[in-house]
């Protein structure tokens, strides 16, 4: 029996013939669609962020410039108020307006002005606590600049897909989460308000998610699913894959069994998921097994053995082997680094 999945955004489109019902689909309630939007995005940003972001707010006005990076993490710019201008690693200025969010997932060098007639080179670089505030001028600029911190060791495979620049112009009716994000920020953080200090993090946290689910919508709506993550996490074929992987890391998956999950002969799923994943598929559980572990470690006191069971390991050794195979430390090292950098 053939199923026929067809995916539309705007222009977009993409169709995929299953070449025969998946097994799973005889486990659902009668009504339930095979396809049910899964989560495996939380996951993603999860390993993407290894900390609270660290942000500053800076009224600009008169002739300023700054410039930021490189970071250790990815680099971001909320235009709360005003207009500027963003000098890219490469490329012209791009102009900015009141709201439009930048991202810079890789840290790059940038620069931030009033003027599109500078180079990155003639800017001073930004003092770590932010560029000063200026005093309040017609036509200033209010930014909230920042960058979120992250492991690069740990980080999804998806980051590496991102350009250097994400740039999310304010356009009225497009990512209305975002845009209310960057009210709620602009709010806060431009009049004081009872409860700033623990609404903005939260408030940061909301934004990441919001601007990379805004990036994946652009890249469909612009450009049709080109391939890579962008694909992955939407098509129903591989996105069912990667959700019985992040779902249950202990279950001993087969190549074979997630084809049969998912409809696919085991040669057309492999060839299928490697290409848009960029790895295997016994590849991508193993260092999502290893990654899991890694976040357990961090963030908990949980054994080492239950961990390994958890992410399915059959023994504490094993797991112990496959984690210093790839993070270079032992679980046990490694856990008391990583609550030694949460503790600064």
């Amino acid at each position: 029996m053939d199923l026929l999945v067809v995916f539309n955004a705007k222009d977009a489109k993409w169709s995929f013939q299953y070449e025969r019902l998946p097994t799973s689909y005889s486990k659902r309630p009668l009504g339930t669609p095979y396809y049910e939007v899964m989560d495996v995005f939380s996951d993603v940003i999860a390993t993407v962020r290894a900390g609270r972001a660290k942000f500053t707010r800076s009224r600009l006005s008169g002739r300023w410039g700054y410039a930021f990076g490189p970071y250790p993490g990815a680099g971001f710019h909320v235009v709360l108020e005003g207009n500027c201008w963003l000098f890219p690693p490469s490329g012209p200025p791009v102009a900015l307006g009141a709201g439009d969010v930048v991202f810079l997932p890789h840290g790059a060098v940038h620069g931030m002005s009033d003027s599109p007639d500078r180079t990155i080179a003639e800017l001073p670089l930004a003092p770590e606590a932010g560029p000063p505030d200026h005093e309040p001028a017609p036509g200033q600029a209010q930014l909230l600049c920042g960058a979120y911190r992250l492991d690069r060791g740990q980080a999804h495979p998806f980051l590496r897909t991102l350009p250097e620049v994400v740039h999310l112009p304010a356009r009225l009716g497009d990512h209305s989460a975002l845009r209310s994000a960057v009210d709620l920020l602009g709010a806060d953080l431009i009049e004081a308000r009872p409860g700033a200090a623990a609404a903005v993090p939260a408030l940061m946290d909301l934004l990441l998610v919001y601007l990379l689910r805004a990036w994946l919508e652009e890249e469909a709506s612009s450009h049709g699913p080109r391939g890579g993550w962008c694909v992955a996490l939407t098509e129903p074929v591989i996105a069912t894959a990667l959700q019985h992987i992040h779902r249950s890391p202990q279950h001993p998956w087969t190549v074979q069994e997630l084809a049969a999950e998912v409809g696919l002969s085991k040669t057309a799923f492999a060839r299928r998921f490697t290409s848009l994943v960029g790895q295997s598929p016994m590849a991508y559980l193993t260092w999502w097994r290893l990654n899991t572990g890694a976040r357990m470690l961090r963030d908990g006191q949980a054994p080492l053995a239950a961990i390994a069971r958890n992410v399915g390991y059959t023994s504490e050794f094993a797991f112990s082997n496959a984690f210093k195979r790839e993070f270079g430390t032992a679980p046990g090292k490694f856990r008391r680094q990583q609550h030694d950098i949460t503790d600064e």
